[in-house]
C-alpha cells in the first residue's frame, strides 16, 4: 500500500458533540468531489448505524472507511464500563464495514473525553507539567485505556488507537510520553494528529511536528493531518481563549495557511516506514466557513506538496 488521503466529518462542521454540521449524504458526496478516497464515521448517529445502509453509502461512492472517534471521560473508574460498552457499539458497525474499500482495517480513535475538566479546558494550547496527571491518576487512566483496547480486539480484532487531544488529559508532548509508558503497546497504539500536537506543545515551533514523529514512531499506527494557524494562536494564548474559542476563531485552518511543512511531514513518514491512510482534518464548528471549498483546497495543497 502507500499513503493515500482521506476526510472527516469534523471538517463539515459535525464535531465531537459540539453540534452537528452539514447532512452526512453532501458530506460525503463533497469528500469524494474534492479528491479524497476514506472517511471517517463521526458522531454515533450522524451516518447510519444500520450496517447494510452505511456499506451502501459507502460502496456507491468507492469510499473506505478509516475510523471512528470515541472520548471516554478516562481519568474516572465507573466511566470505564459505560465507555467500554459505547466503544464496543461503535467497533462492531466498523467491523461490519471493514471489507469495504482497499482493505484498509479502520481503527477505533480513542480518546480522553476533552473539555469536560475546566483547567484543561480553559487552557488548551499552553498546558503546563502542573495540570498534568499524578502517578495514582495515571494508573487509572491507563488501565481505562488499556480495558477498552483489549475489548474491542477481542471482540472484534479491530485495534484501537489513542488520539492526543487539545483540552483532554493527553495534550502536551509528554502526557503522550506518560501515556504510553502506562498502556500496553500490543493493544493500544497512537493516532498522531500534526494541529493538536503542535498547538499542544505551547509554541510555535513548527518543526516539533517532526520530532514528535521520529519520538513516537514506535506507536504511530494512524496519522491525521490537521494545520495551526500561528497567529491564531498566538492570540489565543496571549488573550487566554479556552480551546472552543480556539477553535471558533480558526486555530486550525486550512492546510499550508498554517505553520506546519505537510511535503516534509510526508517525507518523514514515509521515512519511517509510514504506508497507511492520512485522514485529513479541519477543525470547525457547525456553520464556519465553506467546508466544500476548504477541502478541495486541502487536497490541491498536498498534491503540490507531495505529489500524490
Amino acid at each position: 500500500m502507500a499513503i493515500r488521503f482521506g476526510n472527516a466529518p469534523c471538517s463539515w462542521g459535525t464535531i465531537e458533540g459540539w453540534g452537528q454540521g452539514i447532512g452526512y449524504r453532501q458530506m460525503l458526496d463533497e469528500l469524494r468531489a474534492t479528491g479524497y478516497g476514506g472517511t471517517e464515521l463521526g458522531d454515533w448517529g450522524y451516518m447510519p448505524t444500520e450496517p447494510e445502509r452505511l456499506r451502501q453509502e459507502l460502496t456507491s461512492r468507492g469510499l473506505t472507511m478509516l475510523g471512528a472517534y470515541e472520548g471516554v471521560y478516562l481519568l474516572e473508574p465507573a466511566e470505564h464500563g459505560p465507555g467500554e460498552q459505547r466503544v464496543l457499539r461503535t467497533a462492531r458497525l466498523l467491523r461490519s464495514v471493514a471489507d469495504v474499500g482497499d482493505g484498509w482495517q479502520p481503527f477505533v480513535v480513542l480518546a480522553d473525553e476533552h473539555s469536560r475538566d475546566p483547567v484543561r479546558f480553559a487552557n488548551a494550547g499552553r498546558v503546563r507539567p502542573e495540570m498534568s496527571l499524578d502517578a495514582r491518576q495515571w494508573k487509572v487512566f491507563a488501565s481505562g485505556a488499556d480495558r477498552i483496547a483489549r475489548a474491542v480486539h477481542d471482540e472484534t480484532g479491530l485495534r484501537t488507537v489513542f488520539h492526543h487531544h487539545c483540552a483532554g488529559y493527553v495534550e502536551a508532548p509528554w502526557e503522550i510520553e506518560a501515556l504510553l509508558e502506562h498502556t500496553d503497546g500490543a493493544v493500544l497504539g497512537l493516532v498522531f494528529d500534526t494541529g493538536h500536537y503542535l498547538y499542544g506543545t505551547g509554541v510555535n515551533e513548527p518543526e516539533q511536528v517532526l520530532e514528535g514523529l521520529e519520538r513516537f514512531q514506535g506507536r504511530l499506527w494512524y496519522v491525521h493531518y490537521k494545520d495551526c494557524h500561528p497567529a491564531v494562536a498566538g492570540e489565543a494564548r496571549r488573550q487566554g481563549w479556552n480551546y472552543k474559542e480556539a477553535v471558533g476563531r480558526g486555530v486550525f485552518c486550512e492546510l499550508g495557511r498554517g505553520q506546519i511543512d505537510f511535503g516534509a511531514v510526508t517525507r518523514k513518514l514515509e521515512a519511517l516506514g509510514y504506508d497507511g491512510w492520512i485522514t485529513v482534518e479541519q477543525d470547525v464548528l457547525p456553520g464556519m466557513g465553506e467546508p466544500r471549498v476548504s477541502a478541495a483546497h486541502n487536497r490541491e495543497h498536498l498534491r503540490q506538496v507531495t505529489g500524490r
